[in-house]
């Protein structure tokens, strides 16, 4: 799987449910997925790719402000 971030400061793409916090970080299947995602929106210069895995997941926690325990995925499309 793979997230979307900021450049600049990691916070990944997210998706807005109502009643949850924080807001699930939305994954991809594959990188070129992410890539193409990326691509189709022209924002190869504000964003890329990361792969999920134990490291990343505390980094995406942590740049959004929470604990990984109450990190959740959400896989697009959903």
């Amino acid at each position: 799987m793979f997230a979307i971030v900021y450049k600049s400061d990691g916070v990944p793409i997210c998706v807005q449910v109502p009643g949850v916090s924080p807001d699930p970080v939305v994954v991809w299947n594959s990188e070129s997925a992410a890539k193409a995602f990326i691509d189709s929106k022209g924002s190869s210069a504000e964003f890329q790719p990361v792969a999920v895995n134990e490291q990343t997941m505390e980094t995406l926690a942590k740049a959004l402000g929470c604990p990984l325990e109450k990190l959740m995925l959400e896989p697009y499309p959903s």
